[in-house]
């Protein structure tokens, strides 16, 4: 018993000793990186956050953003709290998995954002061409959708028309339109209204033409995600299935599942458990990935 204990302080000061080391020689090297990569991360954070039109300044972003990555530490902490190593470990797991989480999110939100501008799109790309037929300029018809229809293709023509006037001419509004908003059917619509502006045509056919084009491959796409849903909900279960069994098992037997946790042993097969679903699920959801 004397030398398990012996055996398991030792381990445990071997491990803070290394890491006391490390940090002395690499410390600074070490926060430099680390304040590259969470500034970088602000800074993508603040940029989506701009396009979609939400006001956070940065101070408040950077408060969120540490007090976000202090919880996750925290809370992986807690989970092995009588553990302090595991407790460490899982902090730091915590840490490394979570740590672009908020990104991704707003990534996940600006995405949707985009695509229920192109799902507006086919409505807002009749209204003007209605109202060029009427007789009216392609401002005047981008007002039109602006005060029709709702956000986000509301605030994006509106940008559009602020920026022509105050001076910037209607073409690099509508380049900086698919700037802000890239996917190929925006693309398509300001690339044609600028190329019809300096050549001629007939902007109305064309709105119609493209406003076709948005809804069969809209179309398409719903029916894609339905022959796929069933393969998408498999690949969610088979990844959620392992951590379900070891939840219920914990609560059953804690004490025979605690090494799990708690020994290195343990750790060697959680990480090569945690490497395997990573690769199950990106393969599964690289094979349920369609393209239209």
């Amino acid at each position: 018993m004397e030398a398990s204990l012996l055996l398991k302080f030792g381990a445990i000061g071997w491990v803070g000793g290394s890491l006391l080391y490390g940090l002395l020689k690499n410390g600074e090297q070490l926060y430099s990186w680390l304040g590259e990569k969470g500034e970088g991360q602000i800074q993508q954070m603040a940029a989506k956050l701009d396009l979609m039109f939400i006001e956070v300044s940065e101070k408040n972003l950077i408060r969120f953003y540490y007090g976000y990555l202090i919880a996750l530490f925290a809370l992986g902490v807690y989970l092995l709290a009588p553990s302090i190593g595991g407790a460490f470990t899982f902090g730091l797991i915590f840490v490394a998995i979570g740590w672009k989480l908020p990104l991704k999110i707003i990534n996940i939100l600006f995405n949707a954002r985009v695509k229920k501008f192109v799902l507006q799109m086919v409505d807002g790309l009749s209204l003007m061409s209605n109202g060029l037929r009427s007789g009216l300029n392609v401002p005047q018809a981008i007002s039109i959708v602006q005060n029709e229809l709702p956000n986000p293709i509301s605030q994006e023509f509106g940008l559009i028309l602020s920026q022509n006037k105050l001076g910037v001419t209607l073409e690099d509004a509508m380049s900086n339109l698919s700037k802000r908003m890239p996917h190929d059917d925006i693309e398509m619509f300001t690339t044609s209204v600028n190329i019809l502006k300096e050549t001629g045509g007939n902007l109305a056919e064309t709105f119609d033409t493209i406003a076709y084009t948005i809804r069969e491959r809209i179309k398409i796409e719903a029916k894609i995600a339905a022959m796929v849903s069933q393969g998408v909900l498999q690949g969610i279960i088979v990844v959620l299935m392992p951590f379900a069994l070891g939840a219920i098992l914990y609560q059953i037997d804690p004490e025979r599942i605690r090494p799990m946790f708690t020994t290195i042993p343990g750790w060697a097969m959680l990480l090569f458990m945690m490497t395997l679903q990573f690769l199950g699920g990106w393969t599964i959801w690289k094979i349920v990935q369609i393209k239209v």
